[in-house]
């Protein structure tokens, strides 16, 4: 590759629809990466292999036959052919060490597209953390407006069901008029 060749940019919005959140962890595909990456599965997974030491679990795991066919009925896939192992994730330290031992162009520039990405995302959290706050502050509020005005209709259900009888009269006047 030249110097002057520049590597296609991947849109963020692909990159941010190939991030899943699985055991409370924002995570990425092997084979996704492999494909932003612009190498095959079976290399990517290789490489990581050879440097497992890199890699500890907090950094990448294999996913549970639960976690993969509930991941798979995320997103359409062919029910025949494809993987025959359960697929490895990695979360965005992971995704950080894998620019240690994949050293292309495509690979590098990914890699700090994908860093930029995450950082992103969790300073969304962080910015609409309050946001959150305020919401549950206000289902509260709304749930105990929904218990007083469902008493209030108890009540008046109440006052209906009465028989409302004759009523003495109050007065000077006798009762008999």
């Amino acid at each position: 590759m030249t110097a002057k060749q520049v590597l296609p940019i991947i849109p963020d919005n692909i990159v941010v629809n190939k991030i899943y959140e699985l055991r409370s962890l924002k995570v990425m595909l092997d084979s996704d990466l492999a494909e932003l990456y612009g190498v095959e599965t079976k290399r990517l997974n290789e490489q990581v292999g050879r440097n497992l030491d890199r890699f500890p679990e907090d950094f990448m795991f294999q996913l549970t036959d639960e976690e993969w066919l509930n991941l798979k009925s995320q997103f359409a896939t062919s029910s025949w052919g494809g993987r025959r192992k359960l697929p490895f994730v990695f979360t965005e330290h992971g995704i950080l060490m894998l620019s240690s031992v994949l050293n292309s162009k495509q690979a590098i520039q990914v890699n700090i597209q994908i860093v930029r990405i995450f950082s992103r995302i969790r300073q969304f959290i962080v910015d609409n953390g309050e946001l959150k706050l305020e919401i549950e502050e206000i289902k509260k509020t709304l749930n105990n407006h929904d218990k007083n005005i469902e008493l209030v209709f108890t009540y008046l259900d109440r006052l209906i069901d009465k028989k409302i009888g004759p009523r003495k009269r109050i007065g000077y006047m006798p009762d008999d008029l």
